[in-house]
């Protein structure tokens, strides 16, 4: 698993406290439809000037990040990095929730195609040094994380048949996206020619004038109640979705709550407009959207119903599923 020095964190790397940490970093080659791998070597090297000591493994299959991040808990490292999108950012944050330990700290580094949760602390593709010197900074946030309570099964975008591996429980950091962004994914997973933000923009725009919604019910956690038929549901940690889209303009990593966007089913025009507008967060002001922001929801559809979780597809076979929010759950290196 473990390549590197092996040695404890200092100097650059102590916390603020000035305890030395022990730090891991997982890099995912395959992400950003292989901006991953070109990335590696320019981290590597920022890495060993900012952040000497630390030790590293490479996913060499999907799932990897996981069992790396497991492996490294489990040998007592406290800082685990994470290099690469949403979905291996979101991978490796599941692990160190569900590992119950308090004194994990998780940073990440951006190397995906979306990278949406990261531009809600500041980190930019395009600034690697930046990133890097924000983990060797050492400061922290106290993130919220959310929670999928109603176990689902994996998938693969692309792919509408239920894989025979076992329904779990997990996490998520950014949202579980149900309707129209499953579509886009799909479409996106087929795309051969584009990579980064035109993928999901270009796609979506495809399936504006093809995809035929959704019927839903979603029921807040005060009883709050919004049903019908919708191009697209949301229930957000954060603000961004899909390449840089505020679909929760108002929802930050911090305030405790769990943000649903509901956008209502429309001729093929009408969301051209409404996709337009939730370019600059303008589409909540829409009649055919409805916000409700509470620590936890239902949503229930009518029969089994696939969902995305940080660009990671699911399946819940009995159509109804469970999120809540849990405040700062996450201890995160970012400069403030």
């Amino acid at each position: 698993m473990v390549s590197g020095r092996g040695a404890d964190l200092r100097g650059d790397g102590a916390d603020l406290s000035g305890h030395a940490r022990r730090v891991f970093v997982i890099f995912n080659p395959a992400s950003g439809r292989g901006r991953g791998l070109k990335r590696q070597a320019t981290y590597l090297e920022l890495l060993e000037r900012h952040l000497p000591g630390f030790d590293h493994g490479v996913t060499a299959a999907a799932g990897d990040e996981y069992r790396l991040a497991d492996e490294a808990l489990a040998a007592g490292y406290d800082t685990i990095v994470a290099v690469g999108g949403d979905g291996t950012w979101s991978h490796v944050a599941d692990r160190v929730l569900a590992s119950g330990r308090s004194d994990v700290t998780l940073g990440l580094l951006p190397s995906g195609t979306g990278n949406d949760f990261g531009r809600s602390l500041g980190l930019r593709f395009s600034d690697p040094e930046s990133a890097v010197r924000a983990l060797a900074s050492g400061r922290t946030r106290r993130l919220d994380a959310g929670r999928i309570l109603t176990p689902s099964i994996p998938g693969v975008p692309g792919v509408t048949t239920v894989s025979d591996a076992p329904a779990e429980a997990r996490h998520f950091l950014n949202l579980v996206g149900f309707g129209f962004d499953i579509a886009v994914l799909d479409a996106a997973a087929n795309a051969r020619f584009l990579k980064g933000e035109a993928l999901y923009k270009i796609t979506a725009i495809q399936q504006l004038f093809s995809f035929p919604g959704i019927e839903a019910e979603i029921t807040a956690a005060d009883g709050t109640v919004e049903s019908g038929r919708y191009l697209m549901v949301t229930i957000s940690n954060s603000p961004f979705f899909g390449g840089g889209f505020p679909i929760a303009p108002r929802a930050t990593v911090e305030d405790g709550l769990l943000h649903a966007c509901m956008i209502g089913d429309a001729p093929p025009l009408r969301r051209m407009k409404l996709f337009s507008d939730a370019g600059r967060g303008r589409h909540v002001e829409a009649d055919e959207v409805a916000e409700v922001n509470a620590p936890g929801f239902t949503a229930r559809f009518g029969g089994p119903v696939r969902f995305e979780a940080d660009g990671d597809v699911f399946t819940v076979p009995e159509g109804e599923l469970q999120v809540e929010i849990l405040p700062g759950a996450l201890e995160v290196l970012a400069e403030a």
